[in-house]
């Protein structure tokens, strides 16, 4: 049995991790990113690296978009010479981004007028998660779609779970990111309180590490820290736009996330110092300065 073809359509930290591996499980690949200079390596790897993402669509049955928000998910599909134009009926999208339940529904039915059907896919993990297929997917759309592309699922993730009808899984992970930006943002600000107070501040670490809020989440802002490096595993600006998407949909439904605000006030704070390009972690350097 032939492996299915599959495209890649944006290229950064979590789609670059999830093109390498699809090529290194011998999966036909076609790439797509904005900036061409950085799929150049991925052809070395054997990838076929497309001019357009229509170009990177037509040479595939499963097309898998990882861009920064809706605007860009709109752009790479529906956009001049986007991947919906080039896409074959019977084709599946998945979209891997962190996007708007309202984009998702509506990129749905253009899908489907093409004869195609959409998956709204996001993941959790971070870029060593991508690059070693330990992902795991949460997913919106048909039961049958989800049945054409898990072999695809399964060589990038650990673990693939069905939520339930199309918005289902960008719905989930909107919350999930709308919880760990509030963790952030109130981590951030205990430890300037912590600096602030004159207590010992190490002593103080040891127990606020080892306590019951010490989630992955918290260690890894904690790992950070110590380490002084803030490359970005997940961008401080991202982290930014799913708390304000998620801040929007919980609105729609009817049920406000009123912590969402404050938060969100920090993370943009944050944004204004010029830390966006940072991992969301560098949030605690903002917190510093008010």
């Amino acid at each position: 049995m032939a492996k299915t073809s599959v495209a890649i359509l944006g290229l950064g930290i979590m789609g670059g991790g999830m093109a390498g591996r699809l090529l290194s499980q011998q999966f036909p690949t076609a790439v797509y990113n904005r900036n061409r200079a950085k799929a150049e390596p991925f052809a070395k790897l054997g990838a076929f690296v497309a001019g357009s993402p229509q170009e990177a669509a037509a040479r595939a049955e499963v097309i898998i978009s990882m861009v920064s928000d809706d605007a860009a998910s709109r752009m790479v599909w529906l956009g001049k010479d986007g991947a919906l134009a080039g896409s074959s009926r019977g084709s599946v999208f998945v979209e891997s981004s962190t996007v708007s339940v309202g984009w998702v529904k509506e990129l749905a039915k253009a899908a489907a007028e093409k004869g195609c059907e959409l998956l709204d896919a996001p993941v959790t993990g971070t870029k060593p998660h991508a690059a070693s297929g330990e992902l795991f997917f949460m997913v919106g759309g048909s039961a049958t779609a989800l049945a054409k592309v898990r072999e695809v699922l399964a060589a990038l993730g650990r673990e693939v779970l069905h939520l339930g009808p199309g918005g289902s899984g960008a719905l989930v992970k909107l919350i999930n990111n709308f919880v760990c930006g509030v963790q952030a943002a109130s981590f951030a600000e205990a430890l300037a309180l912590v600096n602030a107070s004159g207590i010992d501040r190490e002593k103080c670490l040891a127990v606020l590490s080892n306590s019951a809020l010490a989630s992955p989440l918290i260690k890894r802002m904690l790992a950070s820290m110590a380490a002084d490096d803030f490359t970005p595993n997940f961008p401080l600006k991202l982290m930014t736009k799913d708390i304000g998407y998620a801040q929007r949909e919980a609105a729609a439904i009817g049920s406000p996330v009123s912590t969402a605000a404050p938060a969100l006030e920090i993370f943009k704070h944050a944004v204004q110092e010029g830390l966006g390009d940072q991992d969301f972690s560098a949030v605690m350097k903002s917190v510093k300065h008010h």
